[in-house]
């Protein structure tokens, strides 16, 4: 944004704006420069609801600019002045830059002594205003004596509406000409604003001065509705910006002052309701009123003075974390820790008195006491509020048109704070209601019609397909019948009807309702608009519940417009349920709340689901600015120890950046206290808490409706897992989740949901199911989380631990997969690390991440898992299938990337490769390894899957296994390969690509077949001469493998350098290396067994000592040692084979099986394969019925 002056001669376009032409000049406040066709840097940088006052002196050539109200010194001098020469302000904004200007219209903020406004204040109306306001003052301070007949002094604060019939006559008079200039905003702001805020200059609550109701019934009294409507709509829009823009102060005290007048307006019941139905909504953005900015200028904002004294975390872990108690903390840092402390508390409490203000304004808002007058207070602001909702949903593709999500974030913690308070004065008057403490929406809000969701999804699909779907569920278990005819009107099928004739065919009730409910433009289209249109024009009848289904007694209930809706329509009357309409029967009949409180809960679940979860995600970059320079200081520090004093130099420059990362910590250190102290304190966790729980109440309850939790919005389960994750990663380290009452009740109930619900039929959107597995992902990677899974009734953690064995097949697998891999790790052969070995110098992104936590495997869910692939044969075979089928894609499409990755390296001009395509190769190789992972722990867990041929797809399962496994090997272990080159580059992206994870977890299954055997599996007890044979079966189906090479099982324990010098896998080019992109270096040739070194140093287990344990080794030796001697008897005992004997498929085995009718032959591993996905012959296309063993004749 560039704000200024220009001339009528300067031309702007999207390229040059105000100060890029000579006749302009321009202050940009976030560059901090200012522009006339060159640049310099100039001034302050400003924040938002900043004041930035232009100065022009035509008499001096001169341009000055003022940041609330503070000069910045002269900006331009000598600017072009003439005869044919004026200067307009101009400004130049960029996307989503909003600025309100003031040319004079309202008395300006910071006036500025020698300068003029453009505009010339109404100088005699001012006066007038004054002299009349005088006079009103005179009386208000003056009683009549009746009995002495003489005039008395008295305190105008004790002065009341019900006096003398003189005293209303000489107002009346007064009044006639005050009236007329109280329409006018510059009066209002400049006169009465001031004198109602000096009213209350004396201090005390604002009940403590009735003089403000007093002068408002006064208003209403003497003054035309349109004077006082448009008097109290410039004083409330007065008050809004002398709030918005005032500057921080330490005492808050601007703040306080605007809030005290806005209350004391709003105490006034006709003025409140006024401002509820046409102003605070309407006209103004009334959330300001609930928004504390935070100071970008700590130094102005004072806070300074009220924390003079800073401290940030100075010692972190291993992993970079802050330790929450370190014990190694020096006095100095403690006495440090804590004056900062006492000044955070300080601050704090100074913001909650402008808290405790805002909450008050809520308060009167959501009275619902104040009936005399018309509608209560509470349903106009309901209206009011949902309508807002409305606009903030519908709108999220056009930013300007929403409401900041800073601003939000302070109105949800206010009206949490004010609803809670009005539920839990409710509830002490109603005996056996629900408390705010065990507060949550009833279901049949989401089906009833009553509560307007806009287009935001429901967890079943499209609102009207479920109305037409779900139709006899609504009947038998909520007692609401759905007219046929008007399922038939809002069917899919006839959306180009014509709204006339439809219309025409409707019921005459239905149409008029149809009629009066106006849907807003972003509804226009066809889909949406027939939609929505049904809950205007749906026949909602309720029946008792003791009748029978065939008769029942309809009851047409109203289904209108927010803006439409009464009292009676949101609590009900006679019977008739209101908001609660249709029951079912799982829910409990016991009054809840009013039902009001009910709809504006589920409004403030909304709100944080719309933009409040995102915006308490962007404040916490303050407190990473913090660790960040803390650790940048710490780093520093160390550094000056170690500089040896020949180099005063080097001192001299670390010094430097020890003396700007102090300051830049002092300045953010401070910054942080505001944060937490307005964003992340106790209480607002404890409101994130206590919207977590209502959200899984809520769930709980709508779960317990059967098919109609179909019509719970989607944005309940986002939230439930929004609030979760903020809690846990935005307001640690400051406040622990483990202080929250009931903490380990509700990690429990939010396991259970996100373990039933991940693979629930009745949600059938992609994103929200995307979200739910996501979420369980998370959840099991942290211990605390992890044991609440495990804590969940064990009906649930079954049918859990089914639908993650489900195929991978036509599901999104890759997040199952993920969860499968977490239960086992820190299990696995050499599968306990946290980082991978070669990263380990470098830091992480952000060491929260999930996938950084330490292993906590859940040996409880891996005994579901093992009982679950034990006994049912059919799905074990099916995932298992499944698992190898995508591994074997995953692996294919790595190798296929990172031949295109070196071919690309190789070629001799400059080459980029695209950060997408390292993205998706790294992603293809993590996938490939955590699919190893999971068949290790499927082989360790249930080897008789593999090794019991008895079990109909056994013997296939261990061949394909087998296969895989020696593709992976040769692939990877071969000398300076493919693989080895790609990860020698060490490109951006391709980090976690090296040989250790995809070489330990292929060790790992072949250790469980070939050595551990019956160890683990089993779950009867086996012979160990069974064991014996099954072993030496899977070595000899390992063996069997064409691509099986002994060397790669080698190479693991670093033996195969030496000793493969003429293996096939072994090729010297001619063709250059590549070191990094863009430069090469002279390619390696492979040296003689035992002469010179290689560049690299070779790959070996012995060299993972903290990784591997010795038990690990020994049996990888055994291993080697085993296959070794296998092989050589293998290599004695095969007879040759002809070809004409070999398998047409593979020509890797002898022809085994014969297909029935067509009599073809293959081997028995190739045709088990081929029908588990087809039924049809290799060769001849026929189906095949039958496959008999096949043993050559021993004629032939």
């Amino acid at each position: 944004m560039q704000i200024g002056w220009c001339t009528l001669n300067c031309r702007f376009n999207q390229e040059e704006g105000v100060g890029d032409t000579p006749d302009s000049y321009a202050y940009d406040g976030n560059r901090v420069r200012k522009w006339n066709v060159t640049t310099t840097n100039y001034g302050k940088s400003w924040a938002a609801g900043d004041i930035v006052s232009c100065l022009i002196d035509l008499d001096e050539g001169t341009i000055t600019f003022c940041l609330n109200g503070q000069s910045l010194g002269t900006a331009f001098t000598d600017i072009k002045m003439g005869p044919g020469v004026a200067y307009f302000p101009a400004i130049s904004l960029s996307f989503k830059e909003s600025v309100a200007f003031n040319f004079g219209s309202r008395p300006l903020r910071y006036p500025v002594e020698g300068y003029l406004p453009l505009q010339n204040p109404p100088t005699a109306d001012l006066v007038k205003a004054q002299k009349l306001l005088g006079y009103i003052k005179n009386v208000l301070s003056t009683s009549l004596d009746t009995q002495e007949e003489r005039l008395v002094e008295q305190d105008c604060a004790a002065w009341r509406l019900h006096g003398e019939p003189t005293v209303l006559v000489t107002l009346a008079h007064i009044f006639n000409h005050f009236a007329p200039l109280m329409c006018k905003v510059y009066l209002v702001e400049d006169v009465l604003m001031n004198f109602l805020l000096g009213i209350l200059e004396g201090g005390g609550s604002v009940d403590e001065h009735p003089l403000i109701q007093q002068l408002l019934d006064l208003f209403w009294l003497l003054m035309e509705d349109y004077e006082v409507n448009e008097c109290l709509k410039q004083l409330m829009m007065s008050l809004l910006r002398a709030y918005r823009f005032s500057p921080i102060i330490p005492d808050l005290g601007f703040q306080i002052h605007y809030l005290r007048l806005t209350t004391a307006i709003l105490h006034h019941e006709k003025s409140r309701k006024y401002l509820l139905n046409n102003v605070l909504f309407d006209v103004l953005r009334s959330v300001v009123f609930f928004y504390i900015k935070t100071p970008l200028r700590v130094k102005e904002a004072g806070l300074e003075e009220l924390i003079p004294t800073t401290w940030w975390p100075t010692h972190f872990d291993k992993e970079g974390k802050d330790e929450r108690e370190p014990k190694d903390e020096s006095a100095d840092e403690r006495l440090r820790r804590r004056a900062y402390e006492r000044g955070c508390q300080r601050l704090k409490k100074r913001i909650e008195v402008v808290e405790e203000l805002q909450v008050q304004i809520l308060k009167l808002l959501l009275n619902n006491k104040d009936k005399a007058t018309g509608e209560a207070s509470r349903y106009i602001f309901l209206n009011k509020f949902r309508k807002f909702l409305q606009e903030n949903a519908s709108n999220r593709g056009h930013p300007t048109a929403l409401c900041p999500p800073e601003y939000m974030v302070c109105f949800l913690h206010r009206l949490i704070t004010a609803v809670r308070a009005s539920w839990d004065e409710g509830n002490r008057k109603t005996p056996g209601s629900v408390s705010s403490e065990e507060a949550y929406v009833p279901p049949q809000l989401f089906y009833n019609g009553k509560v307007d969701y806009f287009d935001l999804q429901r967890l079943g699909g499209l609102l009207s397909h479920l109305k037409k779907t779900l139709k006899d569920d609504l009947a038998s278990k909520a007692n609401i019948i759905i007219d046929p005819a008007e399922i038939q009107a809002t069917s899919m099928d006839d959306l180009d009807e014509d709204e006339e004739s439809g219309a025409a065919q409707r019921p005459f009730g239905a149409a008029a309702m149809g009629g009066a409910l106006a849907r807003p433009s972003w509804l226009s289209s066809p889909t949406l608009g027939r939609a929505n249109r049904f809950l205007s024009t749906a026949a909602v009848s309720l029946m008792t519940p003791r009748r029978p289904l065939t008769q029942p007694e309809k009851v047409k209930v109203r289904t209108l417009a927010v803006e439409q809706r009464t009292e009676e329509d949101i609590e009900g009357s006679h019977g008739n349920d209101g908001l609660l309409l249709g029951r079912p029967v799982e829910e409990p009949d016991q009054p809840i709340a009013d039902k009001s409180l009910l709809e504006i809960v589920d409004g403030i679940v909304m709100m944080y689901n719309l933009s409040v979860h995102q915006q308490l995600g962007k404040m916490v970059v303050v407190s990473d600015d913090v660790h960040e320079y803390a650790v940048a200081l710490k780093d520093t520090e160390e550094k000056i120890a170690r500089c040896p004093a020949r180099r005063p130099d080097i001192l001299e420059e670390l010094q430097k950046s020890q003396k700007v990362f102090a300051e830049k910590l002092n300045h953010l250190s401070r910054r942080l206290a505001w944060i937490n102290a307005t964003i992340y304190s106790k209480d607002k966790m404890l409101d994130v808490y206590w919207l977590l729980c209502v959200c899984i109440r809520t769930i709980e309850h709508a779960d317990n409706t059967g098919s109609l939790f179909a019509f719970a919005p989607e944005f309940y389960l986002n939230v439930a897992m929004n609030a979760y994750s903020a809690l846990k990663n935005y307001f640690s380290p400051a406040n622990s989740m483990e202080e929250l009452p009931g903490y380990e009740e509700t990690l429990t109930q939010l396991a259970a949901i996100l373990a039933k619900h991940f693979a629930d039929p009745r949600i059938v959107g992609t994103d929200i199911k995307d979200s739910l597995m996501q979420a369980l992902a998370s959840y099991v990677c942290y211990p605390q989380s992890l044991r609440a899974v495990e804590r969940i009734p064990e009906e649930q953690r079954v049918a859990m631990m089914r639908n993650l064995l489900a195929p991978y097949e036509q599901r999104p697998w890759a997040q199952t997969n993920w969860i499968l891999v977490r239960l086992w790790r820190g299990c696995g052969f050499g599968y306990r690390y946290t980082r991978l070995p070669h990263l380990l110098k470098t830091k992480p992104e952000d060491a929260n991440l999930p996938s950084l936590q330490k292993p906590c495997p859940s040996l409880l869910l891996q005994r579901h898992m093992a009982e679950l692939l034990s006994m049912d044969k059919d799905m074990a075979a099916s995932f298992l299938n499944s698992v190898l089928n995508q591994l074997n894609w995953a692996f294919s499409e790595f190798i296929g990337m990172i031949q295109e990755i070196q071919q690309a390296a190789e070629r001799p001009e400059r080459n980029f490769v695209d950060t997408r395509q390292l993205k998706v190769c790294a992603t293809c190789f993590d996938l490939s390894v955590s699919l190893l992972r999971v068949l290790e722990m499927t082989v360790t867990l249930v080897p008789e899957i593999f090794l019991d041929w008895s079990r109909p797809s056994a013997e296939l399962l261990l061949r394909r296994l087998a296969q895989l496994l020696n593709q992976v090997l040769n692939r990877v272990t071969a000398e300076k390969n493919l693989f080895d080159r790609v990860v020698n580059l060490r490109l951006p992206g391709l980090e976690s690509v090296d040989h250790y994870p995809i070489l330990v977890a292929v060790t790992g299954i072949l250790v469980r077949i070939l050595v551990d055997g019956d160890r683990q599996g089993f779950p009867v007890p086996v012979h160990p001469q069974s064991v014996i044979f099954r072993i030496s079966r899977a070595a000899s189906v390992l063996l069997s493998d064409p691509c099986f090479q002994l060397h790669s099982i080698q190479h693991l324990l670093g033996e195969g350098a030496e000793s493969t010098s003429s293996s096939a896998a072994i090729t010297s080019t001619a063709r250059p290396v590549v070191g990094s992109l863009g430069s090469t270096v002279a390619p390696q040739i492979p040296s003689a067994a035992g002469n010179g070194s290689s560049e690299r140093k070779h790959f070996s287990l012995h060299a993972y000592t903290d990784y591997i344990s010795e038990e690990e080794k020994q049996k990888v030796e055994l291993m080697l040692s085993f296959l070794t001697e296998e092989s050589k008897q293998a290599a004695a005992s095969t007879a040759p084979t002809s070809e004409e004997d070999l398998c047409p498929i593979c020509y890797a085995h002898s022809i085994s099986a014969v297909f029935k009718p067509c009599s073809h032959k293959s081997c028995k591993a190739c045709i088990n394969q081929h029908l588990m996905n087809n039924k049809d012959c290799f060769f001849c296309k026929a189906t095949i019925t039958g496959v008999e063993d096949y043993s050559k004749p021993a004629a032939s």
